[in-house]
């Protein structure tokens, strides 16, 4: 009975540790597009979705009895079984974070849950049609609504507003962008915080100290809304960064269109019990705004990258809690080598983190950060001031168009957009050899 209690204290506290990540892995859900657009500082940002992240969380438990009594059957499952689990969820929201790939805690948590209770108990563990109705639907379905509802809304918006003038209307827009914000932060913590709640509530059944069936009790509620109003206000600086400016380039009206669009989802799947993934919400209706403005693109490099992520969510991190559950089939020392390994793992990932650091300060600074943007600074070394970013048509230009087929014509392309990228300008007898000497070009 005192491994049993140990055990269980492991999984509860691991489990905290899941929420703390979810936290900070998800702030760019609600804050992104309000700190892009300047609305809020981002350290107020932040400050303003934990707080209500923590108010969410108090709201409903609908989301976490389709994770405790849903998701997989408890009869015949073990603690361990959510302690592997939990270790594939946290280990592939920290490496989707260093990433800056705004990827689904959910699924995470879904991915790892399904692993590990196949490795223990077979696939009858899973309820398959709970998987599809609940988590697969909704997971396809959600990024497409949001996205059509913020597209909707932002061509609305500018018709609305087509008579007045942008800029002096920008300001009440920012206001609404804030109201908007902790909309969405309210119903990430009325979803999200909910998800480690059923967690807990699941290895307390499988420990015997609740009844199948039983509802979260007030101490698991109010400490997964602490862990991930924590989380939220650490903020997660990479995923803003890529939400905010490596998707599109968001103006107020924009920003506030997504950030309406995507509460409306969330709190209505929150209502219905769909364990929904906030990031994908949030991630489509970005785009949506991005397409939704006259002459707004989506940059779909990034986007393609967000997408191979989603996908790989679930079955990555099923993997892995699938791995970390045969360990713990080995007995104590299994359990432990699990533990190592969690820590480890974590470790070398935040180490890996300090080597590029983002916090705060330069979470917008995009001219430093390739992998948000896809751009590359305009001169190794020089100042992140320096970078101009690409206008619209030559976004959208390169975001579809093959790469030129000749040699011979890159070069003097590059060639001529040399001065535009150093800004500075060239000596007349190096200007004229290039033009009437083509020559040595069409060699090369």
């Amino acid at each position: 009975m005192e491994h049993i209690t140990l055990l269980l204290a492991i999984v509860v506290v691991t489990a905290l540790v899941f929420d703390f990540t979810n936290g900070f892995h998800d702030t760019a859900n609600a804050m992104a597009t309000t700190i892009s657009t300047g609305a809020l500082k981002p350290k107020t940002a932040v400050a303003m979705s934990a707080a209500l992240n923590l108010v969410g969380a108090f709201l409903s438990v609908e989301v976490a009895k389709t994770i405790s009594g849903g998701i997989i059957n408890e009869s015949g499952i073990r603690t361990e079984v959510i302690f592997a689990a939990l270790v594939g969820a946290i280990l592939w929201n920290l490496l989707t974070w260093l990433l800056g790939l705004p990827s689904s805690s959910s699924h995470a948590l879904f991915g790892g849950l399904i692993g590990a209770a196949v490795m223990s108990a077979g696939w009858s563990s899973v309820n398959g049609g709970t998987v599809v109705t609940k988590v697969l639907l909704p997971a396809v379905a959600a990024p497409v609504v949001a996205g059509l509802a913020a597209m909707l809304a932002t061509r609305l918006t500018y018709r609305i507003g087509a008579g007045t003038d942008e800029k002096a209307t920008a300001k009440g827009y920012r206001a609404g962008q804030i109201a908007s914000a902790g909309l969405v932060s309210l119903a990430h913590g009325t979803n999200d915080a909910q998800k480690t709640m059923g967690v807990i509530t699941l290895a307390l059944v499988t420990g015997g100290v609740l009844a199948p069936g039983s509802n979260p009790p007030l101490w698991v509620i109010v400490s997964a809304g602490m862990a991930i109003a924590l989380g939220t206000y650490l903020g997660g600086w990479r995923i803003i960064r890529t939400m905010g400016k490596g998707l599109t380039d968001l103006r107020p009206q924009q920003g506030f269109a997504a950030q309406t669009g995507a509460a409306t989802v969330i709190l209505a799947s929150s209502h219905l019990g769909f364990s929904l993934s906030t990031t994908q919400s949030c991630s489509g209706a970005v785009m949506g705004a991005g397409l939704g403005r006259k002459g707004g693109v989506v940059r779909w490099s990034t986007a393609t990258r967000m997408f191979v992520a989603w996908g790989l969510t679930l079955p990555a991190a099923g993997l892995v809690g699938a791995g970390a559950e045969f360990l713990t089939q080995q007995g104590t020392w299994g359990v432990a080598v699990v533990a190592v390994l969690l820590i480890a793992g974590s470790g070398a990932i935040w180490l890996a983190s300090r080597r590029k650091p983002v916090d705060h300060n330069d979470v917008m600074n995009e001219a430093t950060d390739e992998v948000a943007t896809g751009r590359t600074p305009v001169a190794a070394g020089g100042p992140a001031v320096a970078a101009e970013p690409a206008g619209v048509v030559t976004t959208a230009i390169a975001a579809v168009s093959p790469p030129p087929t000749a040699t011979a014509l890159a070069v003097p392309l590059q060639r001529s957009e040399a001065p535009d990228l150093t800004a500075s300008p060239i000596p007349a007898p190096v200007s004229a050899v290039a033009v009437s000497d083509p020559a040595p070009v069409a060699t090369v």
